[in-house]
C-alpha cells in the first residue's frame, strides 16, 4: 500500500475512492473495503481510501470532552495495509478544509487531482459543509462528472449496527469482549515502559509502567484485563491495571502497568504493546498489601484459564 500525504503529483490507474475517518478500522470498515476493492477490480483500477488527520471531531469540537482515538494514524495505516488497500492519501483536516462544500471537494480532489472513475460510501456517509454531501446530492455530480458511485449496505454484528461510537462506548465501561468483536481483532495501546515507584517488586508482581505513546489513544475503563503483551515481535501473557492503585497510593493519578507471566528482562526504555482480552474485575482498595497480593494471586490463575481455553 502507497500512503500520500496530499494529493499532489499523484498518478493512480483508474482509482476507486472511499473517504471517511476509519477511526478503529472496524468490521463495518472492513465491509465497505471489500466492496472497494471488488469495484476496483472490475475496472482494472486500484483502490484508494481518503482519510484524515487529526480526526474530524477535534478539530470541529475543541471544546468539548475529548473523543479518545481508537487508531493512531500508525495503527490505521498498518491495518488497512493488512486489508490490501492500493493507496491510501491523509488529507489534514482544519478548520479551512471543513469549509469546503462537498460540491468543491468533489470537483477539486477527486476530479481535477485524482480523476476517480467511482466513489464507493458507507450507507449513512456523508461529507462536505455542513455534511450536505449525502448520496443523492453525490448521485448528481457522479452523473455529472462520469463517474460511478456506490453505497454499501449498513453492515451489522448481532443484530447490532457496528460503529466506532459504539466501541468507545464499549471501552469506557470495559466491554472488551464487545469491542474486540466489533473490531474483528484486540484492541491494543501501545507505550514505552517507564520507571515506576517499583511497588509491584514488594508483593511478587513486578509490573511495567506503560507511558502511552499517544495521548489522545482511548483507554479502556479502570479495572484489570486479560492481555497479551508483544515485545520485539514476541508474545506473553500478562494482567494489566489501569486506575489510581487505591491500596499503594493517594495520588489520584491514572496509572497503566503490566504483570508479565514468566518475564524477567528489563524493559525500561522499550516500547510494548498490549492487546487487550477480557476484562477481569475492576479496580478496588484493599485493607492492606497481603489482602492485595492474594487477589492478584486470583486474578492471575483466572487470567491464565482465560488465555488457555
Amino acid at each position: 500500500m502507497k500512503v500520500h500525504y496530499g494529493v499532489e503529483n499523484i498518478e493512480i490507474k483508474c482509482p476507486v475512492v472511499t473517504i471517511g475517518s476509519f477511526d478503529g478500522v472496524h468490521l463495518g470498515h472492513a465491509c465497505v473495503i471489500q466492496h472497494l476493492k471488488e469495484k476496483a477490480a472490475s475496472i482494472d483500477g486500484e483502490s484508494v481510501i481518503i482519510s484524515f488527520e487529526p480526526h474530524p471531531r477535534e478539530v470541529l469540537y475543541p471544546r468539548e470532552q475529548k473523543i479518545g482515538i481508537l487508531t493512531t494514524l500508525e495503527e490505521k495505516i498498518t491495518i488497512l495495509e493488512k486489508y490490501g488497500v492500493d493507496h491510501l492519501i491523509i488529507l489534514k483536516f482544519t478548520l479551512e478544509f471543513a469549509q469546503q462544500s462537498y460540491n468543491d471537494f468533489v470537483k477539486k480532489i477527486l476530479i481535477d487531482k485524482l480523476k476517480i472513475k467511482g466513489l464507493v460510501v458507507g450507507y449513512d456517509h456523508r461529507f462536505g459543509k455542513d455534511r450536505a454531501g449525502n448520496f443523492e446530492n453525490l448521485q448528481e455530480l457522479a452523473n455529472e462528472y462520469s463517474f460511478f458511485l456506490e453505497k454499501e449496505v449498513v453492515f451489522e454484528e448481532d443484530d447490532v449496527n457496528v460503529s466506532s461510537t459504539k466501541i468507545r462506548n464499549a471501552l469506557t465501561v470495559g466491554d472488551i469482549t464487545t469491542v474486540n468483536r466489533f473490531l474483528g481483532y484486540p484492541y491494543s495501546v501501545t507505550g514505552e515502559v517507564v520507571y515506576g515507584h517499583h511497588l509491584g517488586h514488594k508483593i511478587g508482581f513486578p509490573t511495567a509502567n506503560i507511558q502511552v505513546s499517544e495521548e489522545r489513544k482511548l483507554l479502556p475503563a479502570i479495572g484489570v484485563y486479560a492481555v497479551k503483551v508483544i515485545i520485539e515481535q514476541e508474545i506473553f501473557n500478562g494482567m494489566l491495571n489501569i486506575g489510581i492503585r487505591p491500596t499503594v497510593s493517594n495520588d489520584g493519578q491514572v496509572s497503566c502497568e503490566v504483570y508479565i507471566f514468566d518475564f524477567s528482562r528489563d524493559l525500561y526504555g522499550k516500547n510494548i504493546t498490549i492487546n487487550f482480552i477480557d476484562r477481569i474485575r475492576g479496580e478496588r482498595k484493599f485493607n492492606d498489601i497481603e489482602e492485595l497480593r492474594t487477589q492478584l494471586q486470583k486474578d492471575q490463575e483466572k487470567i491464565l484459564k482465560l488465555l488457555k481455553s
